[in-house]
């Protein structure tokens, strides 16, 4: 379990990621963090509206379907997804990241269980996590930390992070006590064999929009590789922009309640539809949208089963 006697050092935050950002994000989470209409980029945040997910249990009890998407989301699968860069060093051939996000794990612990059970049988160099710890948006941060707590332990390669439009940034110092790095509008290197690539990270670029590409990527050299981690790929034309290899997100849960096919009725995010779930491209940007591994409104999943992700580098063939 969790030692819920941490504490919060906001000054070592505000310092970390600049007074505005600090200032700002703060006061969204004060006062609009568990708003239902007005905040972020889609103004619409159906997750916050209580009648909303009354209806939808309802709807779905009544229905005789409720009990089929619960099993549906805890039927978590590994896919694989095999991602060619342009400028990937040697050494990097191969490589292995395991990409979970959306986790929303105390919204329905049943879930912890399955994925550690899933990430115990996956060897990765590297594990990332983009955002969505916690089911709320609101409240208690340390029942999402507590089934976090449960699960790193399991990973077996290094693990960083970013916040989702659910986390709020207090979260960052107690996850980094567990050995997650996390990464809010900065940069690491990673290194493998003699050489590096660099991981971006970027606070929440949907609800919180205190993201900022330039201040993460300041230092790095435009020919250097470039992974970025963001909760969603709504700043896509940034990142390609900004010289970024390959673009890692979630957010969506693919739809989560989908027609057959796919379908998404509802797609939450400022994004093109070819971006809602699995691999895309737009122009020299590679990107991948997982659907994620747990739930939000209701704990069910139709036509998107939920995932962890493996994605193999390899180097683009010259043409």
């Amino acid at each position: 379990m969790l030692d819920t006697s941490y504490s919060i050092d906001h000054e070592a935050l505000r310092a970390r990621t600049g007074s505005y950002l600090y200032q700002l994000r703060m006061n969204i989470q004060a006062y609009h963090a568990a708003v239902a209409v007005g905040q972020g980029r889609t103004r619409f945040h159906p997750e916050n509206m209580p009648f909303v997910r009354r209806a939808l249990h309802i709807g779905l009890r009544a229905t005789g379907t409720y009990w089929w998407g619960r099993r549906n989301a805890r039927n978590l699968r590994i896919r694989e997804n095999r991602v060619q860069l342009r400028r990937l060093p040697d050494a990097f051939q191969g490589y292995r990241i395991l990409h979970l996000t959306d986790l929303h794990l105390d919204f329905e612990p049943a879930i912890t269980r399955v994925l550690i059970e899933r990430v115990r049988e996956i060897d990765c160099d590297l594990c990332v996590i983009t955002g969505d710890f916690r089911a709320e948006t609101w409240g208690d941060i340390t029942p999402a930390l507590e089934q976090t707590a449960r699960l790193i332990p399991h990973i077996k390669a290094p693990v960083h992070a970013v916040l989702g439009n659910h986390d709020f940034l207090e979260m960052t110092q107690p996850l980094e006590a567990m050995g997650v790095g996390m990464l809010i509008n900065e940069h690491v290197s990673v290194e493998h064999d003699g050489a590096a690539i660099h991981l971006v990270g970027i606070d929440d670029p949907h609800f919180y929009e205190t993201d900022n590409l330039e201040k993460a990527t300041k230092g790095l050299p435009q020919e250097a590789t470039k992974i970025l981690l963001s909760h969603s790929a709504e700043p896509y034309r940034v990142a390609q922009a900004r010289g970024i290899d390959l673009m890692l997100c979630g957010h969506t849960h693919g739809g989560q309640i989908c027609l057959p096919g796919g379908f998404a009725p509802v797609r939450n995010a400022q994004q093109p539809g070819f971006m809602l779930n699995g691999p895309w491209t737009f122009h020299e940007l590679r990107g991948y949208t997982s659907p994620g591994v747990g739930v939000c409104m209701v704990p069910v999943r139709f036509f998107c089963p939920p995932e962890v992700t493996i994605h193999t580098l390899e180097r683009m063939p010259k043409p």
